[in-house]
């Protein structure tokens, strides 16, 4: 009698370490930085055009959990984009910390990917911010679409360091762990499964993620230009007072390093430890 063994539609641990190895290697050794910067642009492109279209669907409900859960439905579909399509996000790319363990990239080209991959990142986020505002799209639902960016951006303006240091470490804690599980699945709809999942507790908790405030804060500082849309937003004048270029630094210098010990630390080096290092020594 011969047995079938059925393959397996995930890979396991150690092999996705391998997988994760192997990806850090190939994007270390990219000879075009064209490739590098054009994926950076449009994966914050496609993130940024998630997150709008999250507050779009969430901006006009009044109770908070219901607006979260909404938000956090539509929130993933940047990611899924990103995966399923390619491209380079910062907060994801933390992970390449596990070639640089195996010495498979340097210390210098780890560091330069991610310097590079935030700022083409920034950049695309920054165009699909500027493209809404030109569209008129946040003028929508008598201008209301454009004050809730507002107000978004303004109480993240107002978090303190220390709020958003931790709230960046969550952050991406759970955004390398949709990446990390995307990498495990072999087909397309496990791969869209573990994203949404994954994202949705993300966007339900509330924390910061850098990218994604580029664009908040990108289309909010566009937004509060309009006095119709500033009105809207039904913000004190203290509350806005820190919606600006120092408020903006003030949010994405600790949420961008709390995003890195989330993502290289929490999520990169444990699963490293874990299966390379544990590998290894048995």
């Amino acid at each position: 009698m011969v047995m079938q063994t059925e393959s397996k539609n995930f890979l396991s641990g150690k092999e996705l370490l391998d997988e994760q190895v192997h990806i850090g290697e190939k994007k270390g050794i990219q000879q075009y930085l064209i490739q590098s910067v054009l994926n950076g642009c449009i994966a914050g492109a496609f993130l940024a055009l998630g997150a709008f279209a999250a507050l779009v669907a969430s901006h006009g409900i009044s109770d908070y959990g219901l607006a979260k859960l909404v938000n956090a439905v539509v929130f993933p579909a940047g990611l899924i984009l990103i995966v399923i399509c390619g491209g380079e996000l910062f907060t994801s790319n933390t992970l390449l910390i596990q070639a640089r363990l195996e010495k498979k990239i340097t210390t210098k080209t780890y560091l330069l990917n991610l310097l590079i991959i935030y700022f083409t990142n920034a950049i695309g986020a920054i165009s699909i911010a500027a493209l809404i505002f030109g569209a008129g799209i946040v003028y929508n639902d008598s201008n209301a679409i454009g004050g809730y960016v507002i107000h978004v951006a303004a109480l993240k303006a107002n978090y303190t360091f220390w709020q958003n240091i931790c709230s960046g470490i969550m952050c991406n804690i759970l955004v390398c762990c949709a990446a990390w599980g995307a990498s495990a699945a072999k087909d397309v709809a496990g791969k869209i499964l573990i994203i949404w999942f994954a994202i949705m507790v993300f966007i339900i908790g509330g924390y910061e993620h850098c990218v994604a405030n580029m664009f908040y804060f990108s289309l909010a500082l566009f937004a509060q230009t309009a006095p119709s849309l500033l009105a809207a937003s039904h913000l004190t004048p203290e509350m806005l007072s820190d919606l600006n270029i120092a408020g903006v630094i003030h949010n994405l210098v600790p949420v961008t390093i709390g995003n890195i010990i989330g993502g290289a630390l929490f999520i990169g080096t444990s699963y490293w430890i874990v299966y390379f290092r544990g590998y290894k020594q048995s």
